[in-house]
């Protein structure tokens, strides 16, 4: 019997398409499995609660939970604008100014985190605690909004935040830029005929048009942010406690594994593991919120 090359690449790409599943499922097996000891302790009362006390041996994810969505929701506030307005910039300069320029931005996805997280421990620190809070606080009085926080030394969510959004802006603006470049030119050609303005075409032309490829391009970003590590260690501060404010230290999962994992032993080490799977389960509902919104958007547009 001949085996044809049709054959083989069919099945090669079935054997790939399952292997994605199977290491999936591998993933939160492992996780579980060593996760089980905590689960067993504290049930589903490890996700609702604040503590984190080696030495008790009481432990809870709460605090690490909120600081991982506080640092990626101030991420994504700073990214997504920066983001659309140098796609949109991009793709309408000249090729002279456009092209280096998007290799410029490119480049600051190779730029490996642990890198980010120096630059932002040596340089964006001192200036946050030096120039930028004394700034928010005193001149604009941001220190009055609830949450914001009066006072502040540099380390903590809001700067762990710009940091990540540095991060995960060069991918949303990749896609981003895609997306308006493959806008009909006679579409934006026909808005400006009829006197709409630069932000009414980008509005109300181009962002419907690539509505799809641009909440592509945010949760990428948010899946960049959520999971990120050596960034935040550096800069967040390592404060296990509830978070307090925006200028406060505190803590993420991801920092949480890596700033514990050496010396965690026993029950510990099973509370990170869970931590580890709680994490998963985020980014994998993420990644199954944003199939849906692409698809009820693809649908919509039908």
């Amino acid at each position: 019997m001949k085996i044809s090359a049709d054959f083989i690449f069919k099945k090669t790409c079935r054997l790939c398409a399952f292997a994605v599943l199977i290491f999936i499922s591998a993933f939160f097996v492992q996780l579980a499995l060593s996760s089980s000891e905590a689960w067993k302790e504290f049930g589903l009362d490890f996700i609702v609660s604040g503590k984190w006390n080696p030495v008790t041996e009481e432990f809870g994810a709460l605090n690490a939970i909120l600081g991982t969505l506080i640092t990626t929701l101030i991420a994504l506030s700073v990214a997504l604008p920066l983001a659309f307005a140098l796609a949109l910039f991009i793709a309408d300069a000249p090729e002279i100014i456009a092209k280096p320029l998007a290799h410029a931005i490119d480049l600051l996805a190779s730029i490996p985190s642990v890198i980010y997280g120096m630059w932002g421990l040596f340089v964006i620190c001192p200036v946050m605690q030096n120039i930028v809070q004394p700034f928010l606080i005193e001149t604009l009085h941001f220190g009055k909004i609830p949450f914001f926080g009066t006072q502040g030394n540099g380390f903590g969510f809001l700067t762990a935040g710009l940091i990540l959004a540095v991060m995960v802006l060069p991918y949303i603006c990749a896609v981003m830029r895609d997306v308006f470049k493959m806008t009909p030119p006679m579409l934006r050609e026909s808005a400006f005929g009829i006197g709409c303005t630069r932000f009414e075409a980008a509005k109300d032309i181009i962002v419907k048009y690539g509505k799809r490829g641009i909440l592509g391009g945010i949760f990428i970003g948010l899946g960049r942010a959520l999971g990120e590590t050596m960034a935040v260690l550096f800069v967040i501060g390592n404060f296990m406690g509830a978070p307090s404010s925006l200028m406060g230290s505190g803590t993420t999962i991801a920092s949480t594994i890596a700033n514990n994992f050496a010396e965690a032993d026993g029950l510990h080490k099973s509370a990170l593991f869970a931590l580890g799977l709680i994490l998963l389960a985020m980014s994998l509902f993420i990644q199954a919120v944003s199939q849906y919104y692409l698809h009820k958007t693809d649908a919509n547009s039908n």
